[in-house]
C-alpha cells in the first residue's frame, strides 16, 4: 500500500471537498458490464463483512445502472483502499430469489448494489 498503514483518516482526507464515492472516480478502469447485461452473483466467501447479500448469491440479475467506483466494503474494512472497482445496481425478479414467492406477484423485483468482483457474465 502507498499510504501509511492504519491511516484511519485516509478515506476522509480523500473525500473531503469531493464527496464519497466520487473521490474514487476514474480509478476503476472500464466497467466489465453494461446496462442491460445479464449477470450472475458469485457465491464468494466473506470474512466478517460484505455488502453482497447472501440471498442474491447464485441468482441472475439485469444491470440497471453502473453506479460508481469505490473499494469494495470487505477490502476497505481491512484498510485496503487501493483496489477500486465498479459497483452496479442490479434488478432481480423476486421469483428467482424465492421459489415460493406467489406467482400472483411475478412481476415484483428487488434492486441492490453489488461490486464487480462478485459478478460473472451469464
Amino acid at each position: 500500500m502507498n499510504k501509511p498503514h492504519y491511516d484511519r483518516e485516509h478515506h476522509v482526507k480523500k473525500a473531503t471537498g469531493i464527496g464519497d464515492p466520487q473521490c474514487f472516480k476514474g480509478e476503476a478502469g472500464k466497467p466489465k458490464f453494461n446496462v442491460g447485461d445479464k449477470v450472475r452473483v458469485r457465491d464468494l466467501p466473506d470474512i466478517f463483512y460484505t455488502r453482497t447479500q447472501g440471498y442474491v448469491r447464485g441468482a441472475v440479475a439485469t444491470v440497471a445502472e453502473i453506479v460508481y467506483e469505490s473499494p469494495p466494503a470487505e477490502n476497505e474494512s481491512w484498510d485496503n483502499t487501493e483496489v477500486v472497482e465498479w459497483f452496479y445496481s442490479l434488478v432481480f425478479k423476486m421469483t428467482d430469489l424465492w421459489p415460493d414467492y406467489p406467482e400472483y406477484f411475478a412481476k415484483d423485483t428487488v434492486e441492490t448494489e453489488i461490486p464487480e468482483h462478485y459478478l460473472e457474465a451469464v
